[in-house]
C-alpha cells in the first residue's frame, strides 16, 4: 500500500495539479524502504502522469475550430515548428516544478511524436528521481 501511494502521489504531481511526490519519497528512505524500488516506483508514476499531460494536450486540438480556442492555426504551425527546432529537448527538463508540468501538455498540443516524448521525459524523471534518492541517502 505504501508503495502505491507513492506511484499515485508521483502520477498526480506530475499533472497540472499542484502536489509534490518527493517529500512521500524522502520519508519512505527515511523508513528504510528499498531504494530502487522507490525509485522505479516514483519515476513511473511521474512519467505516466506526464504522459496524460501529452494526451490532455493532444486532445484539446479537437476544439482549435472553436472560436473561443485560445490560438490560431498558423500560431500553431509557427510554434509547433519553434517547438520541435529547440523544444524538443526541453522535455528533458519535464521535472522542473512549475513550468515542466506545463511542458508536457503543451509537447501534446504541439503534436510531439509519442515515442521522442517519452524517451525525454522518462530520462529526465529517472535523472531527477535517481538525484533525489542519492542526495537523501547522503544525508542518512
Amino acid at each position: 500500500m505504501i508503495y502505491l501511494s507513492l506511484f499515485f502521489t508521483a502520477l498526480i504531481a506530475a499533472t497540472l495539479f499542484p502536489l509534490s511526490s518527493e517529500a512521500l519519497l524522502i520519508t519512505l528512505l527515511y523508513q528504510q524502504h528499498s531504494p530502487l524500488l522507490l525509485w522505479l516506483i516514483a519515476t513511473s508514476g511521474n512519467t505516466l502522469g506526464s504522459c496524460i499531460n501529452w494526451y490532455l494536450g493532444k486532445q484539446c486540438l479537437h476544439w482549435q475550430d472553436k472560436k473561443w480556442f485560445p490560438f490560431s492555426s498558423a500560431q500553431l504551425d509557427k510554434a509547433q515548428t519553434h517547438f520541435q527546432r529547440y523544444g524538443l529537448a526541453s522535455l528533458l527538463f519535464s521535472w522542473v516544478p512549475v513550468i515542466g508540468d506545463p511542458l508536457t501538455f503543451f509537447a501534446g498540443v504541439m503534436r510531439i511524436r509519442f515515442w521522442q516524448f517519452f524517451v525525454l521525459v522518462a530520462l529526465g524523471k529517472i535523472l531527477r528521481y535517481g538525484a533525489v534518492i542519492w542526495f537523501t541517502l547522503q544525508m542518512l
